[in-house]
């Protein structure tokens, strides 16, 4: 994972007025009794579950999908997806423009997310990102082998693993260089002839009238201001999934190559995504 991206500083906003605090009180409120009521019912199928069925997960991830898309209602932010879906084992890889990312590429499709080791400690978050699944990794090169052998067995599991290869999110209006490290683990003998990878280009479409950059998150902002900017917009914008036709490993010499076509998957389409209506 990379350091946080610094991209300028970001846009200006006025205040919250009172009918912004007042959306802010009720999508809040909202999504919190959805989220965290839904996360107690989660950890209850789960002590049936891992019993049951180890490591897989079956059911639970049906019931993140449905907080996920939820979210999209309550915030009233439409969100469409086109293009293929992968079937069978895999991995998926996006570009990361916030923390919506989560919601969005989680709301359709059951997958288990990569994230960077501080994550598990941000209250709430974390404890959300843990109940789910998600594999954390480390910022050390000398737990680089350890890590690539955890995302190696979670493969073999048969989960679909979502990374986001730039390692930090943006202002939503660039997709930055992958960073290559995790694909190596696509190429372990267990899993390159059978693995696939499937890119999705997430974009964002501000709100009329406001910046461009409306929903993105990066630098040194905080997420509760984030958060909050998201809740108390009257008028939203909509967020677009654009999926890629999945590429096979074995296709492909090395990670670098694979990467390198990933990327330019994840950039046209958001590319084209970005200049459409």
């Amino acid at each position: 994972m990379s350091l946080t991206w610094e991209g300028g500083e970001p846009p200006a906003r006025p205040p919250l007025g009172a009918g912004d605090w007042l959306r802010v009180i009720w999508r809040g409120g909202a999504l919190g009794t959805v989220t965290f009521g839904c996360l107690a019912l989660l950890l209850l199928v789960r002590l049936v579950e891992r019993p049951l069925c180890g490591v897989r997960r079956p059911v639970t991830p049906w019931i993140t999908q449905f907080v996920c898309r939820m979210a999209f209602v309550i915030l009233r932010l439409p969100i469409s997806a086109r293009g293929p879906r992968m079937t069978g084992p895999g991995a998926i890889v996006a570009n990361h423009t916030s923390w919506l990312d989560i919601f969005a590429l989680n709301s359709r499709r059951n997958v288990y997310f990569v994230s960077k080791a501080e994550v598990a400690g941000w209250p709430g978050i974390g404890w959300l990102a843990r109940a789910t699944g998600t594999l954390f990794i480390a910022r050390d090169r000398r737990e680089a082998t350890a890590q690539t052998r955890a995302f190696e067995e979670r493969l073999l599991q048969g989960q679909r693993l979502l990374f986001f290869p730039e390692g930090t999110s943006t202002d939503g209006m660039r997709v930055l260089p992958f960073r290559t490290t995790l694909f190596a683990a696509f190429f372990a003998e267990p899993l390159r002839h059978s693995m696939q990878v499937q890119a999705v280009s997430v974009v964002y479409h501000a709100p009329t009238g406001e910046d461009p950059r409306f929903y993105g998150w990066w630098g040194d902002m905080d997420f509760g201001p984030s958060l909050l900017r998201v809740l108390a917009q009257r008028q939203q914008g909509r967020v677009e999934l654009r999926y890629h036709p999945p590429l096979r490993v074995d296709d492909f010499p090395n990670r670098k190559t694979l990467a390198a076509r990933l990327e330019t998957q994840v950039r046209d389409g958001h590319e084209r995504g970005a200049g459409s209506v």
